[in-house]
């Protein structure tokens, strides 16, 4: 079944689900946030996928996004974004468990998973950019009664929570990156065999809708099989690995809809632009992630395999970060699907 995509029904979808928009800029964020944590949305719930049992289901409105969560668990607040093209549900196998600890909230970014964003990307499409991302996440916090928490990310999400540190030192306490490096990094160390690897980055990038058009004709479980496959394997057979649950990859293709793809796509514009002017003016500026932070990545992916050894990424994150530990697990892109157990006890050390 192919996915139709229709920007002037993505538009009017959009627009009935969100108030009038406003581009985001950091001179305006700290009263757009507190205006949008204190407001709701009367949006249906989403189906159950039975992954995240005792947890609460729950919509937050920010400034231009209504965001879904699901949230349990009692103790310090954690945090945990996710990646592309997933959603909340890569965080099921250790989420239950980090509740017995925490307050855990597992959130979808704006254009990802349920969470919608706006249908207008913005100059830079700053609207969804890590920082926009990031200010939504600390709205939603914020909504649960949150000045300060925990955070933890894989990919996009761990970019997101990259820039939530620095924009935010004064809510994040710890903050945990799964399989990244800086995005200046990744931009100013291109390869051959990255471009092979991650050819999405680029793609997904370019400014014709065009791009997502060719994205929405193929049918989504394929993409998203094809996606996640290709991330996952690094040396193991061809396939879709077993680590992943099968109720996890049907949320995947659920979510992954015309809005998806367009969210999506102007967060990796948003990378290549607005993004990463942000990073080169804090590299230049030499301004580094002050709060302890951990870096785990999969020996087996991208990050582990094209930029050195265990000592040169940790050089890498010390260039980004003042307080930095970390290492990696036999694992591909989807550390905390595949091995969850030490994920698990790398938090539970951490986050105290």
């Amino acid at each position: 079944m192919k996915i139709p995509f229709d920007r002037r029904h993505f538009v009017t979808a959009v627009t009935l689900g969100l108030s009038a928009q406003r581009v985001l800029t950091p001179e305006n964020a700290l009263a757009q946030a507190k205006a949008a944590a204190s407001s709701s949305t009367t949006r249906p719930l989403p189906p159950d996928s039975g992954l995240f049992k005792n947890f609460e289901a729950k919509w937050v409105r920010t400034n231009g996004a209504d965001i879904f969560l699901r949230h349990g668990g009692e103790g310090p607040p954690l945090l945990l974004l996710h990646g592309n093209p997933l959603s909340h549900a890569s965080w099921h196998k250790i989420a239950e468990p980090l509740a017995k600890r925490f307050h855990v909230v597992a959130a979808d970014l704006r254009g990802y998973g349920d969470s919608v964003g706006p249908a207008d990307g913005g100059p830079e499409h700053v609207n969804y950019s890590f920082r926009t991302m990031a200010q939504d996440q600390v709205d939603v916090m914020a909504a649960l009664g949150y000045n300060r928490f925990f955070v933890a990310g894989h990919d996009r999400g761990a970019r997101t929570a990259h820039r939530m540190a620095l924009d935010h030192p004064d809510r994040v306490r710890k903050v945990a990156l799964l399989d990244i490096l800086p995005t200046r990094h990744v931009w100013s160390h291109t390869s051959r065999e990255w471009a092979l690897g991650s050819w999405h980055w680029s793609f997904m990038a370019q400014p014709e809708e065009m791009f997502e058009r060719m994205m929405a004709a193929i049918p989504a479980r394929e993409f998203v099989m094809r996606h996640l496959s290709a991330g996952a394997r690094s040396g193991l057979s061809s396939g879709t690995p077993a680590f992943f649950d099968d109720r996890a990859l049907a949320e995947y293709v659920r979510c992954f809809t015309a809005k998806t793809i367009h969210g999506s796509c102007e967060d990796y514009r948003a990378a290549a632009t607005i993004d990463l002017r942000l990073d080169e003016a804090d590299h230049q500026a030499g301004r580094k992630i002050t709060m302890p932070t951990l870096v785990i990545w999969g020996s087996r992916g991208g990050v582990g395999r094209l930029y050195g050894s265990e000592s040169d990424l940790m050089s890498i994150w010390r260039e980004a970060a003042s307080d930095v530990i970390g290492g990696p697990v036999n694992t591909g892109h989807y550390v905390a699907e595949e091995a969850p157990q030490p994920v698990l006890e790398s938090f539970e050390r951490f986050f105290v």
